[in-house]
């Protein structure tokens, strides 16, 4: 479906209104651009939509809280919650920590001149990063405690 909106000749985003705005009992008066008005409007808009869908959602939760759901012994809750955290679009987890070993072999083309004091130890630690790309992995630390060179 095409976009035929026809803009008035008279219309213009940067021209000066006047409002009546009553927030916490009080009046004032704003001045602002129609396309300030405008980002407002849409604004309201977008959150009567989230209001509508959210209250769409606790209905849904609320009817899983009957006798015949929740309240029925002969329901597992565990479906329940299930179908709860479908409806909340949730996906319920548990942090764990892991810690492990790494083994890894590097190359590095050390200047002649700092060779004979290198530290590969304090090198890699300055050096090497540990990275995830999933996106519920926190990399706290990590540490090399050691390092053996190879000449």
């Amino acid at each position: 479906m095409e976009d035929t909106t026809t803009v008035p000749e008279t219309y213009n985003a940067n021209n000066l209104v006047q409002y009546k705005d009553i927030t916490d009992g009080v009046i004032t008066f704003p001045i602002i651009k129609v396309n300030d008005l405008e980002y407002k409007l849409d604004r309201i808009k977008n959150l009567e939509d989230h209001l509508s869908r959210s209250q769409g959602t606790i209905r849904q939760i609320i009817d899983k809280l009957t006798v015949q759901e929740w309240y029925n012994p002969n329901t597992e809750k565990s479906e329940v919650l299930e179908e709860l955290c479908e409806i909340l679009d949730h996906e319920p987890k548990q942090e764990i920590r892991i810690t492990g070993s790494m083994t890894f072999d590097i190359r590095y083309d050390c200047p002649l001149d700092e060779v004979e004091d290198f530290d590969a130890r304090y090198f890699l630690q300055d050096n090497l990063t540990l990275d995830s790309y999933h996106g519920d992995v926190i990399i706290e630390s990590f540490d090399v405690e050691d390092a053996d060179v190879d000449f």
